[in-house]
């Protein structure tokens, strides 16, 4: 068998793995494995190491661009000046009025939704979710 069958067959193996699995296989091949939760995306992450070991990674000139690459811009709804957000979070009512570069909340002025939302509740949330602009996902 050639090594990009072999290789090919490596990563198909990884496909019904678990994340303990998942992680003992980094942990032989890379040491400490990365901490995540998601099965799918360890996976999907393990794969491409795999895959960039034995074909290359990526050229230069890709790791270039990224580096250039400026990071993405939050997404934030689109609200006009002046809109009222309103949310309760254990027992306590938090307004965000919606300004020009940004929110306001408490006097104090926040480039997003999401930064509100961990002052509020002291873990991450995604700002808009936690405001009720986005639906959740329906449960599968």
């Amino acid at each position: 068998m050639n090594g990009s069958a072999n290789l090919a067959e490596e990563v198909r193996a990884l496909e019904g793995l678990g994340l303990d699995a998942l992680r003992e296989v980094w942990r032989v091949r890379y040491g400490a494995p990365p901490k995540l939760r998601s099965h799918d995306l360890l996976r999907m992450a393990l794969a491409w190491r795999m895959q960039a070991d034995a074909r290359g990674g990526l050229d230069r000139g890709a790791r270039d661009a990224l580096r250039r690459t400026q990071p993405l811009a939050t997404a934030q709804p689109a609200l006009s000046t002046g809109i009222r957000l309103a949310r309760e979070w254990k027992g306590v009512r938090h307004e965000v009025v919606a300004i020009e570069g940004g929110f306001l909340h408490h006097g104090k002025t926040y480039k997003s939704l999401s930064q509100i939302a961990r002052v509020i509740t002291g873990s991450r949330w995604n700002g808009p979710r936690f405001f009720g602009l986005r639906a959740e996902k329906a449960a599968q």
